[in-house]
């Protein structure tokens, strides 16, 4: 029997770099195409220094970041709730 090209000890380590490269590419697309300060066409480009502050609100405050900041960050909530009982 031949050796393996691609052994199975591997598979996460390949799983684990296309997630980041698919973040990457994602951020890059996100970038790209919504970010109020980039500017890929040449008449965008002309338009100069615009003063859009809704536009980089939107932007910053976007749907998993709003969805986050909404969520409680307690760690223990358990504890936090229940007062300690008296010795």
């Amino acid at each position: 029997m031949g050796s393996r090209w691609i052994r199975p000890e591997v598979y996460p380590l390949f799983v684990t770099t296309g997630v980041a490269v698919g973040i990457c590419a994602m951020q890059l697309v996100r970038n790209i195409t919504t970010n109020p300060e980039v500017r890929v066409t040449k008449q965008n480009r002309a338009a100069g220094v615009l003063e859009n502050h809704d536009e980089g609100k939107r932007y910053s405050q976007h749907g998993v970041r709003r969805f986050w900041l909404s969520q409680r960050r307690d760690y223990m909530q358990a504890l936090d709730n229940d007062p300690p009982a008296p010795k």
